[in-house]
């Protein structure tokens, strides 16, 4: 339970970062400045450009994305990032990214308020997610169980779950229409190589390049089939699901939003997607539902693109993390809070700007 709580919160010092951010933007018209500037805004559609999509209410973790995207790049002057967050949070981003400079890349903030698209006519998730009656059954139900399945439900019920941001990516085709094929970051990974090649991969028809997780030297992380993430004592799952299907991961997705268009995948999504029995049929979030939205929409890619586990794999080989283009801290144990693997952190903590005005005043360390 202890785990839960650390996992589900705020560090004071990333909470400090976002309220000095947000008075910065208030108070400080170059934290304001557009993003991009206004010469730059066609590129923000511009297919022959490499897009990034990150949607995060974490500056911090948005900031190690980004700057080692970059930093990993071999032409970082063809990235343009579309960093997508909450209304709360927006300000404080925005700041951010205005006053430190990912030069000679783009970058644009939005807020998901600034969306149009965004309505609970197209997003049926916003209804379940506004509503204060759902909101409080779902967290302060009766949740007396063993400690085991205590846990379970816990974590199940983390805030991030029910998030609008941790929905959003099912959305990309609609909230990015002129966009063709893009690359989507959870705000728990860190870029290690170039990733451009990923542009020139051929998914063969299908909508979502990703790395398959049922096979792999790593058998705790890479042994994820649909049985470990569905109920299949439920009838609904046992009649239209394969127990042995191989599971794929969220967190490094490359999307052909044009061939994506074409499909019912959101609407495949929607049906399943019900707050009010998902732990019944599954029990953690947005990917059992994406799993059966995209089945058959996906193309496996190689798995040096996409390493898994260092937020719950305490043995993750050092090597194989030098290795990979992208490393991904899914898991409980995120590298910036304290239940994070001190051998690990330092793969993150090498993009983290500890001399930066507002990192230092949050008293946000690298240790």
């Amino acid at each position: 339970m202890n785990k839960h709580f650390t996992a589900s919160s705020i560090p004071k010092g990333i909470h400090c970062l976002s309220l000095r951010l947000t008075d910065e933007y208030s108070s400080n018209a170059h934290a304001r400045r557009q993003l991009p500037a206004p010469e730059l805004l066609p590129l923000l559609s511009d297919n022959s450009y490499h897009h990034f999509i990150l949607s995060t209410d974490n500056i911090l973790a948005a900031s190690v994305v980004v700057t080692s995207t970059v930093a990993s790049s071999l032409r970082p002057e063809k990235i343009v990032f579309h960093v997508i967050t909450d209304k709360k949070t927006y300000a404080g981003m925005h700041s951010w990214f205005a006053l430190n400079s990912v030069s000679p890349a783009i970058i644009e903030v939005k807020g998901v308020h600034q969306f149009e698209w965004l309505t609970r006519e197209n997003v049926p998730v916003l209804e379940a997610v506004e509503s204060h009656n759902s909101i409080r059954n779902y967290y302060h139900g009766n949740h007396v169980a063993a400690p085991r399945m205590f846990a379970s439900k816990l974590q199940a019920r983390s805030p991030k779950y029910i998030s609008l941001l941790n929905h959003l990516r099912i959305y990309l085709p609609e909230l990015f229409p002129n966009l063709d094929k893009v690359v989507f970051l959870d705000d728990d990974v860190v870029i290690q190589r170039d990733l451009s090649p990923l542009w020139d991969i051929d998914l063969k028809g299908k909508v979502n390049g990703a790395v398959e997780t049922c096979r792999g030297e790593d058998e705790w992380v890479m042994s994820k089939r649909f049985k470990n993430y569905f109920n299949f004592s439920h009838p609904l799952i046992a009649n239209n699901l394969d127990s042995e299907e191989c599971a794929w991961a969220y967190g490094m997705n490359v999307f052909d939003l044009h061939t994506w268009r074409k499909t019912s995948i959101r609407e495949t999504y929607h049906s399943w997607q019900n707050l009010k029995s998902n732990l019944t049929m599954w029990k953690l979030g947005t990917l059992p539902p994406a799993l059966i939205a995209f089945k058959g929409h996906v193309h496996a890619i190689d798995p040096e693109w996409h390493m898994l586990g260092l937020g719950y794999q305490n043995k993750t080989d050092i090597e194989s993390v030098k290795r990979a283009a992208v490393i991904h801290y899914n898991g409980q144990s995120k590298p910036w809070l304290p239940i994070g693997f001190e051998h690990l952190r330092p793969f993150w903590t090498k993009y983290v700007n500890y001399s930066n005005d507002f990192v230092r005043n949050c008293h946000i360390m690298e240790t």
